[in-house]
């Protein structure tokens, strides 16, 4: 049975607090029992340890085995070769809580909190392959520059029948009309309003652990949705994708189906995208860099996307981590197929929305929502930023369609991780140890799929070869 939980103060804070002592004080005044130790992994999957909240509350140092930031999206380990070493011992590294990410769990039976929490090896160096602190890092980046970026992601998904049998399609599932979608309904409210008391639930939800939603939309896929969020800090963006992706699935539990972040869920339906909206501003100032004193666009700006152009492809396999992101990048299939651009033009990878001098920004079409947010934001700001630096030069804006031109981004996920490996300005950003271990995990991810024989190989070449 749930028990009741205490009402905060009116004058406490939803989200986050700002030191161990507040951390206590926020805890008790909601009667919370315990608390969920998060930390996300190389995939965005959320690790860590529960404990009861007087235990967090009286500091223990905690640790996990660092083999958490190896493991694939099986549960499986990379082998080891002649650039990707692990420790055979699988020491511990300890884990910090960011004390601005304490939230309610509001789906919990029992009265139950959150925090998210950095890694560090027992020295005090930041752990270099955990993705929160590699966005961390490109972030400061920017700061030594005198630059803030800025970032605002808009999440599509899926809403699908629950399927415990993964040899069976998916199917989109019945909403109040008792009726399944078969037709394209992209921006329909009544769409929307077959599923009102799971978006009530998640508006809930969000709620309570003071996350911000600024539109919900339906997409063109059957019964697939986006959800925009406000613009901001892309450390606490990701951590708010991170955290809602968590809390769309819960919601979608409870009502007896499932949401889901898979690139391309469904055959002949749209895939689904992380567009991540990017500008950057003066720290000191709050100025636009990409805007000029009298509006136009600066050479900032065009470096910006110059740096996208040329890079974006080096790091698809951040933005495309699996061998399903790929089958999303199909010509007209609403998805981008490379990294031209263009003004308000939603056929190129990198489209500049119509906006006024202080809101310019480049929105980045390619990342699938099946990507860790922390390595999607970090992989896109570093691109943008060795452009900046290197004062790059784009191509010529593209107007009409973009989906006539030839393809200018990896076919398949071995393609990605080959680019990858191989820009040595990325690495010089990311790490060696980074840039080797995603590639080692990526590589044993595929030599799983491989292991499967899918249906189209059964329809064709069963009795044909």
């Amino acid at each position: 049975m749930s028990k009741k939980k205490k009402q905060p103060k009116s004058s406490e804070s939803v989200r986050g607090v700002a030191s161990p002592e507040a951390a206590s004080s926020w805890l008790d005044a909601r009667g919370l029992d315990d608390i969920e130790c998060v930390v996300p992994d190389m995939s965005g999957v959320a690790r860590g340890k529960m404990m009861p909240v007087q235990k967090f509350v009286d500091g223990p140092t905690m640790s996990i085995p660092g083999s958490i930031f190896l493991q694939t999206i099986t549960g499986e380990y990379p082998d080891e070769d002649e650039v990707f070493k692990f420790d055979p011992a699988d020491g511990d590294i300890l884990l910090a809580p960011d004390y601005s990410t304490l939230a309610v769990v509001p789906w919990a039976s029992d009265p139950t909190a959150q925090i998210i929490h950095d890694a560090y090896h027992r020295d005090g160096r930041p752990v270099e392959i955990a993705p929160r602190q590699l966005l961390r890092r490109i972030v400061e980046l920017y700061e030594h520059k005198g630059w803030k970026p800025i970032v605002a992601p808009e999440i599509e998904f899926y809403l699908v029948e629950r399927n415990q049998d993964p040899d069976y399609p998916l199917k989109p599932p019945v909403g109040r009309s008792g009726r399944a979608e078969t037709g394209r309904q992209s921006y329909s409210i009544a769409a929307v309003n077959e599923f009102d008391a799971l978006f009530d639930d998640i508006y809930d939800f969000s709620e309570a652990q003071g996350l911000e939603i600024d539109t919900l939309i339906h997409e063109e896929g059957a019964a697939q949705m986006e959800i925009n969020l406000l613009h901001g800090d892309p450390l606490a963006l990701a951590d708010q994708v991170f955290l809602f992706k968590r809390t769309i699935r819960e919601a979608a539990l409870r009502h007896n189906m499932y949401a889901t972040f898979m690139a391309k869920p469904i055959a002949n339906e749209p895939g689904s995208a992380m567009h991540i909206h990017q500008s950057v501003v003066d720290a000191e100032t709050g100025d636009n860099i990409f805007s000029g004193p009298e509006g136009g666009p600066t050479r900032d700006f065009f470096a910006f996307i110059a740096g996208q152009q040329r890079y974006l492809p080096h790091v698809m396999c951040m933005l495309a981590p699996y061998v399903n992101s790929y089958r999303r990048l199909m010509r007209k299939s609403v998805a981008p197929i490379n990294v031209h651009w263009g003004y308000d033009n939603r056929t190129v990878g990198l489209r500049v929305p119509n906006s006024s001098p202080a809101a310019r920004r480049v929105e980045n079409r390619v990342p699938s929502s099946d990507a860790n947010p922390y390595l999607a934001i970090a992989a896109s700001l570093a691109c943008g930023y060795i452009g900046l630096t290197e004062g790059l030069t784009p191509e010529e804006p593209v107007e009409g369609s973009a989906y006539t031109l030839a393809f200018g981004l990896p076919r398949g996920l071995l393609e990605a991780v080959a680019l990858f490996e191989e820009c040595e300005e990325l690495t010089d950003i990311f790490g060696k140890a980074f840039v080797a271990t995603y590639r080692a995990i990526k590589q044993a991810e595929f030599e799983t799929f491989m292991r499967v024989i899918s249906p189209w190989e059964r329809e064709y070449l069963l009795l044909n070869v």
